[in-house]
């Protein structure tokens, strides 16, 4: 994966402590925790936005220039944008440190409060530092007014020019006190250890962070991996109900449906790339605390070894899953529809290295935080069979992961 030179051999939970916001990139998979900081090289926006090359393309050529031996194995960190036209942060970083799966169970919390005595966020849920302003919430649209948008959806699919839309919205938090940023990292790492859990420096001075479920594309040698999820309820407290939730869930024909569009969509995507493609036949379950969602593992073996894990990641990106079906007339509907710019929701966050391999993650169950104000972001898959009413509890239900972590649950 990294020049040998590059790690330093050192505990997962050290690089969570480690991480602080404007000076590096973090990310915890069910397999490895990053921690870069600095920049050796960045790929210019002009360029990104501006170049008739592609995207991939220009990365790999970054990561060639920024070898300083013949061993070097640079690698490339960051986030690219939902609109893939628009201005990635990407850049080659001076040091990155790589650890095993993050692991809580040897220590209790990671972090205390900025400024405070370094028991007091020894509690695993205790409410954020940040908590001690009140917050001002603004859903942008109305709930009122996203239903809507779903009706218009709806009315679209029922006229043939889609078979199914993704229609987000937002929340507005703002804070009397600047945002604990790495507080909020480490309990959404402590309550996400199947899942992604990242934090990007983004333009305007913002952060990037969330903690996704979903696996959009890796690549390990010749092994590619996607693992689309699309199909989701909310999660019971009652666990009687919450397993009927989830049974229900695996027989749903709209949900079924919904999640075959965007497996269809993976695969064909990733098939001209490899020689050997499994597809299962059938989703599984996998959930988070607070959703269930349909999922497939896609499995494959490059033919062309040069394609590298971005390159596959562009290729997908983006699927029906963040966007709808058929892609572009679906992204038109997102623009007509949504009252906001997504910037890198639904987009992606990830590394990968000179040598072809890496991790790209969906940036889904995130916020874009800034000082004392956070936007989160929610979305819903809109097929026949949705309504306003229920696609208004789902991104409701979507929320909570960020609104748990910061001591809320209220959207």
């Amino acid at each position: 994966m990294m020049n040998s030179e590059m790690i330093a051999a050192v505990r997962a939970v050290e690089l969570l402590e480690q991480y602080r916001p404007g000076e590096g990139f973090f990310l915890a998979t069910p397999e490895r925790t990053l921690l870069a900081a600095g920049v050796r090289a960045a790929l210019p926006a002009e360029d990104v936005a501006g170049s008739a090359r592609p995207l991939a393309e220009r990365v790999d050529a970054l990561l060639r220039s920024a070898k300083r031996s013949p061993q070097d194995v640079p690698l490339i960190v960051g986030a690219v944008p939902f609109d893939a036209a628009r201005p990635a942060q990407l850049v080659v970083p001076d040091v990155v440190r790589q650890a095993g799966p993050l692991d809580f169970g040897a220590r209790g919390a990671v972090l205390p409060a900025a400024g405070s005595a370094g028991d007091a966020a020894a509690a695993d849920d205790a409410p954020l530092p940040l908590r001690a302003g009140a917050y001002e919430l603004q859903p942008v649209p109305e709930p009122a007014a996203y239903a809507q948008a779903v009706e218009r959806g709806l009315e679209l699919l029922a006229a043939g020019e889609l078979q199914k839309v993704v229609l987000a919205r937002a929340l507005d938090l703002g804070s009397a006190v600047p945002i604990d940023i790495p507080a909020l990292l480490e309990r959404l790492a402590r309550h996400n250890a199947h899942g992604y859990t990242f934090a990007v420096d983004v333009p305007e001075q913002r952060t990037l962070i969330g903690a996704s479920p979903e696996l959009l594309v890796s690549r390990s040698g010749l092994q590619v991996t996607a693992n689309p999820l699309a199909g989701s309820v909310p999660r019971s407290a009652d666990p009687v109900e919450d397993r009927r939730r989830a049974e229900a869930l695996l027989v749903s024909a709209k949900d079924l449906h919904e999640h075959a569009v965007v497996v269809e969509a993976v695969a064909a995507a990733l098939r001209p790339f490899c020689k050997k493609l499994r597809v299962p036949a059938s989703p599984s379950l996998v959930h988070t605390e607070t959703m269930w969602h349909l999922s497939t593992v896609v499995s494959g073996q490059l033919s062309d070894p040069s394609a590298s894990a971005l390159e596959l990641a562009l290729a997908l990106h983006p699927t029906p899953a963040v966007c709808g079906a058929p892609m572009e007339r679906a992204h038109a509907a997102i623009r007509e529809l949504e009252p906001f710019d997504r910037g890198f929701y639904t987009g992606l966050v990830g590394w990968g290295d000179a040598n072809g391999d890496g991790e790209w993650i969906v940036t889904i169950r995130c916020a874009e935080v800034q000082d004392r104000a956070l936007r989160l972001f929610a979305g819903a898959g809109v097929v026949i069979g949705s309504s306003g009413e229920g696609e208004l509890a789902e991104t409701t239900a979507k929320f909570r992961t960020m609104l748990r972590a910061m001591g809320l649950d209220e959207a």
